[in-house]
């Protein structure tokens, strides 16, 4: 933590390249993560709606309660580390305080509504197909947004020969 309260990363070759080939691995995550989402539904509210409540057309079952739950488990789990994780590497950046907080609130939100999004289209109205496709794009701009963020501020921290 004295990594991000100090401002040491701009002394740390070795930690900086170390960030972004992490930040390179969370991209091919942000690519999967996509690519998933249109393999599975698309952008249509139709697709993500029999997709959560089946198709007689497709054969395809509801998605049950137990999957369901299984995905959102691992999901809550692994996307709130993930999301701790670059918004304290945006804590380094010299982004305003004002920005920071509210990439903050949009990534961490755009996470738990893109959870909750099928579990609405599910168990409540398939309406909620667009507030379920809505919440993914939000969730993948924001990701996209704090990566780009973070790469720029190491790249810069590198360039102007803040090396060691």
């Amino acid at each position: 933590m004295r990594f991000f309260v100090t401002g040491e990363q701009n002394r740390q070759l070795l930690l900086n390249t170390l960030i972004l080939m992490f930040l390179g691995y969370i991209v091919l995550l942000w690519l999967s993560n996509g690519m998933l989402f249109f393999h599975k539904m698309g952008l249509s509210a139709e697709a993500v709606t029999s997709y959560y409540l089946g198709s007689e057309q497709d054969f395809t079952q509801p998605k049950s309660y137990q999957s369901m739950l299984e995905v959102t488990h691992y999901h809550v789990f692994s996307m709130g580390m993930l999301v701790l994780t670059l918004t304290h590497l945006m804590l380094m950046t010299d982004l305003p305080v004002r920005i920071k907080i509210t990439l903050s609130v949009l990534i961490y939100a755009s996470a738990i509504a893109d959870e909750l999004g099928g579990w609405l289209v599910r168990y409540l109205h398939p309406l909620f197909a667009y507030f379920k496709i809505g919440a993914f794009v939000l969730l993948e701009l924001s990701l996209a947004a704090l990566i780009i963020i973070v790469c720029i501020s190491l790249l810069q921290a590198r360039r102007f020969g803040l090396r060691r």
